[in-house]
């Protein structure tokens, strides 16, 4: 059935719309090949279809849905025909909108998607030199549609008509040529005919906020008339005694919209033109503004907080630089120095600080929180949103701070007495000012921030011993350990802060409230950071290094903490060791800090012995498993003094690895895969990995590579590699491959003697795990090619050494691996592929020309397999560089073999045989593959592959713009695709890149280069 007769004559929506989509997809992909008739055809029925249901304000609201596919169909008709077969369409449309108020109303909206399509959405999806004509015939038959919107904008008395014209120009703001909008009554037909209406203010207001984004020298005077007649309506509209926080809350979403589109009015005026408004006559209008923008900064709705905050912290940063410049430069006139300026602003930075305080967002250390029941309990999720939020903020007090400390100190001290002496006291008032008197850290001078902090850990620490219920005690546990771990500067001058500090988080550690021993373990960690030098020496008045004080107590600091809180603990004692500088006291404070750890090792590999069973009691493998996780949590801060400690288990931590295998390998064997999911098996599977985990910790952080190729790696390949190839895949580990990768990347040459025996046992044997499809084994993939990547990238040379057969299948397996779905296993492909023709490009000249030879023209294949799939544009621009890098080889010589078997390629020499083979084979190819596509879109397709494969950038727009065309089916009329200038283009780059290369002797050969006879 015919699309035509399904939209006369069917009654039901959901069909006329599906017909809707096929003649949709139809326009897109083949209007080229239809006849002229049939052309005009279609196209005069859907403008026939769209006037007969938008001719009247009945139709235009019930056939909605209809009426906007049938305007997104002549919109793409539009792309094929506009203007080249259809100049008249501007003239047209602004003709027919005269004639009826609803037709017009839904020409506004045609209008508004020809906009979206030609300067929102055009990229990927038409040609770039498509595009560049849209957009200039738009802009050149531009005054029609003004005088269009104008005329409704003047004599309309239809609203909804005028809401759409309004929204089309809104639509139109970003790219019309400027003297539409300052040469015209625009602005003041917006500000005093539409901007206090109801109905019109909030795409008014969007409009004028539009005009207050445009930054040119030649309007400033109708940006400052912009300005102040805006203010001047808004205080009419909207007092400044009005409270906007309240009036938000109780506010309709046409009202709260209304509040948002203005802070993003103030906003961009203010960050783009704030210096026209400055000047002294003007300064009143200005302090309106701020007044507006501060109110808005208090309303609790947290977008229009973030577009505050966003201009709030360019001012601040820009007050703070031209502080700087005057102490620099001297004292000059106030009115032109930042000093004078800053003091211009000093009230209103002031009500700033004081919002910025009370709003003040979590900190990411934060872990005790209150929930939306008022709960005081432990954050799981971190809330990526809050944490950004608290960026902008903390960076935006520490510039108020460094513009006045004694304002934000005076601010903050006062808060705080008013929580110690119960007048402001609340659990979120307490935290948002702890959370910002812990972001300030650093922007005081030192003595300033001692007598300020001398103060504030004094108050916190009496207001603790004040409140009673575990709730509150929480909330000010968790504010203290905020405050002190911002402040390490302060801690590091001060002993006794230091150490009480410390003390007190050691008692934290035992408050069983949701929460604070997560704090306190994590505040511990940043302390040990910062502070470390502090720890490992002895201070004045103490016997002993702290340090000691803490090994000879650990037992009882870590007696009530969860695993997961004594690998922090154990790591940040790391930390601390790790600042000794005599080795000898280092090594003996490792052996005291694992005394605990070493002695249940020990106690469950003697019992082991006498009984292997005990290996497969589920309480004694989780207890391996949180003794091995410590392990690694020390081994991430000691760094290669770990070696200590991994020289005392290395070996029993091997033979626990076999019998953890082959336990698990039994099981599956006996009971199948699905006994994997079990509570013991799975238990066992954690040990494996957490002894894989150990090793690559250590592995990375090592000094010694040398060390570690002779002592280290012979039993590790016993152990780990030779079980991974023997084990069943579902009980293969993905974290071998990972450790693999962790030797080549440290050891680099150093394992070039044992690399065959690694990817012996784990190449194949992966290989046949993940290509029987894309899913499963997902870890695996990943980690395979991040090994191969190790390995092309430090062990080229072992690859080299390959015989053929082995070399092709790595080959394979990156060619397969640039086609995955899994996007980083995809990139990780493309990256391998890239470094590997890199590596070849400067490999012995036999080799290499081998390797082209053999190989060059089925990579270029793949990957113009891999560059027209859809679902792997995501990668575009990595796929672009390595495409043109292949071109590049091939146009600059690295390619001195024929890369042709054909007898007749040996008659031109050097590189410009390979070019005209690559041309001429890839010309066959893509004719083969997109028969559609006529002969000159081939030849300036790949024309410009040579031409722009020293431009990455315009080599991916050059692709980008193939891709369009491959989606259409041309016919014989490729004028809208603009090939004669498109050609033009690539034969300009093509020169530039031959008069570089002409600067330099003897890149160009010999016949190709000009000489005089």
């Amino acid at each position: 059935m015919r699309v035509d007769s399904i939209l006369e004559f069917s009654s039901n929506q959901e069909t006329k719309y599906f017909a809707l989509q096929i003649l949709e997809a139809l326009i897109k992909t083949r209007w080229k090949v239809l006849a002229r008739p049939q052309c005009e055809g279609i196209k005069k029925y859907i403008v026939g279809l769209i006037i007969q249901t938008s001719s009247s304000s009945e139709l235009l609201e019930s056939e909605k849905t209809y009426l906007g596919k049938l305007n997104m169909i002549l919109v793409e008709i539009l792309k094929h025909e506009w203007p080249n077969n259809w100049s008249t369409f501007i003239s047209d449309i602004v003709g027919a909108s005269k004639t009826n108020e609803s037709l017009c109303q839904n020409n506004m909206v045609i209008l508004r998607l020809l906009s979206e399509e030609v300067f929102d959405f055009s990229l990927g999806q038409m040609t770039q030199t498509k595009a560049k004509h849209l957009k200039d015939s738009m802009c050149q038959q531009f005054s029609l549609i003004f005088q269009l919107c104008q005329y409704v904008l003047e004599n309309s008395q239809n609203a909804s008509l005028v809401v759409s014209t309004l929204e089309t120009l809104l639509r139109f703001m970003h790219w019309i040529p400027l003297g539409y909008i300052f040469e015209t009554n625009l602005i003041q037909t917006l500000v005093f005919k539409f901007f206090n209406v109801p109905l019109f203010r909030n795409v008014t207001l969007k409009c004028l906020a539009e005009i207050a984004g445009v930054l040119v020298d030649e309007y400033e005077t109708q940006l400052v008339e912009l300005f102040v007649s805006t203010t001047d309506k808004l205080k009419e509209m909207l007092p400044l005694e009005t409270r906007l926080k309240e009036a938000y809350e109780r506010g309709s979403n046409d009202e709260q919209s209304f509040i948002q589109n203005l802070a993003i009015f103030y906003t961009t005026f203010l960050k783009g033109h704030s210096s026209l408004v400055e000047k002294p006559e003007l300064i009143w209008k200005l302090q309106d503004a701020y007044a507006y923008l501060l109110m808005l900064s208090e309303v609790e709705e947290r977008e229009i907080f973030k577009i505050c905050l966003e201009y709030w912290n360019i001012l601040v940063s820009d007050l703070y630089r031209e502080s700087l410049t005057t102490t620099v430069v001297g004292t000059l006139a106030e009115s032109t120095t930042g000093e004078g300026r800053s003091k211009q602003y000093a009230p209103i930075l002031s009500k700033l600080r004081r919002i910025m305080i009370s709003r003040m967002a979590r900190p990411e250390e934060v872990l005790v929180v209150e929930n939306e029941h008022g709960e005081v309990v432990r954050e799981f999720m971190k809330d990526t949103d809050s944490l950004n939020l608290y960026k902008s903020m903390r960076e935006t007090l520490v510039y108020l701070t460094h513009l006045d400390y004694s304002d934000t100190k005076k601010i903050m001290i006062e808060k705080l007495q008013h929580q110690v002496d119960g007048r402001e006291w609340s659990w979120h008032n307490l935290n948002t000012l702890c959370w910002a008197i812990g972001s300030i850290s650093g922007a005081m001078q030192e003595d300033d921030e001692r007598s300020f902090l001398v103060i504030v850990i004094r108050d916190l620490l009496g207001l603790c011993e004040q409140k009673r219920g575990k709730d509150n005690k929480a909330i000010v546990a968790s504010n203290i350990m905020y405050v002190v771990g911002q402040y390490p500067r302060f801690l590091r001058a001060h002993w006794r802060f230091l150490k009480t500090v410390i003390t007190k988080l050691f008692e934290f550690m035992h408050e069983t409230h949701e929460g604070v021993q997560d704090m306190a373990c994590d505040t511990f960690i940043k302390i040990a950071q910062k502070c470390r030098r502090q720890l490992v020496t002895v201070q004045y008045g103490e016997a002993v290094e702290f340090i000691e004080e803490i090994l000879k107590e650990i037992d009882i600091i870590i007696n009530d903490l969860q695993p997961q809180q004594v690998h922090t603990f154990y790591e940040a004692v790391g930390v601390i060791i790790s600042a000794q500088l005599d080795s000898a006291v280092e090594a003996r404070q490792i052996e005291r800090l694992f005394r605990l750890p070493n002695q249940i090792w020990d106690g469950i590999l003697v019992q082991a012995a006498c009984n292997i069973d005990l290996l497969r009691d589920f309480e004694v493998v989780q207890q391996l498993c949180n003794l091995l996780k410590t392990n690694h949590s020390a081994c991430k801060s000691l760094g290669h003094s770990y070696l200590v400690q991994l020289g005392r288990i290395y070996l029993d931590m091997l033979n626990v690895y076999k019998i953890m295998s082959q336990n698990i390998g039994q099981a599956v064997a006996t009971n199948g895969e699905q006994v994997t999911k079990q509570p013991l098996i799975r238990s066992m599977r954690s040990v494996k990995k957490a002894i894989l985990n150990l090793l690559s910790c250590w592995i990375k952080r090592t000094t010694d590579p040398v060390f570690v190729a002779e002592n280290i790696l012979p039993p590790l390949l016993d152990a780990v590699a030779d079980d991974y190839q023997k084990n069943l895949p579902a009980a293969r580990e993905a974290e071998v491959l990972s450790l693999m990768a962790t030797l080549v990347n440290r050891l680099e040459d150093h394992i070039l003697p044992a690399l065959p025996r690694v990817l012996d046992a784990v190449f194949q044997s992966t290989l046949e795990m993940i290509d029987k499809d894309l899913e499963e084994f997902p870890e695996h993939r990943t980690n395979f090619f991040t090994l191969l990547q190790a390995v092309n990238a430090h062990c080229f040379s072992a690859l080299l050494s390959l015989t053929s057969d082995k070399f092709k299948l790595i080959l394979d397996s990156v060619i397969w691996a640039i086609k995955h779905t899994m996007r980083q296993v995809s990139e990780t492909g493309l990256n391998i592929l890239h470094t590997m023709l890199v590596n070849m490009s400067s490999a012995n000249s036999e080799k290499r020309q081998v390797f082209f030879k053999t190989f060059f023209m089925d990579i270029l294949q793949h990957m113009f397999a891999v560059i027209t799939d859809r679902s792997q544009t995501g990668n575009l621009t990595l796929q672009s560089s390595l495409l043109a890098y292949m071109f590049k080889i091939v146009e600059n010589d690295i390619i001195t073999v024929p890369l042709s078997d054909a007898p007749e390629s040996t008659t031109i020499q050097g590189s410009k045989a390979n070019v005209q083979y690559v041309h001429q084979s890839l010309s066959q190819l893509l004719k083969q593959v997109f028969p559609h596509l006529q002969e000159t879109q081939i030849r300036v397709f790949i024309d410009g592959l040579f031409s722009f494969d020293q431009d990455v950038a315009a080599f991916r727009e050059h692709v980008r713009d193939f891709l369009v065309q491959i989606r259409e089916v041309a016919g014989e009329d490729l004028s809208d695709l603009y090939l004669e200038e498109r050609e033009a283009e690539i034969a300009q780059a093509q020169a530039a890149k031959l008069r570089r290369h002409a600067c330099v002797p003897g890149i160009l050969g010999p016949h190709e280069v000009d000489m005089c006879d």
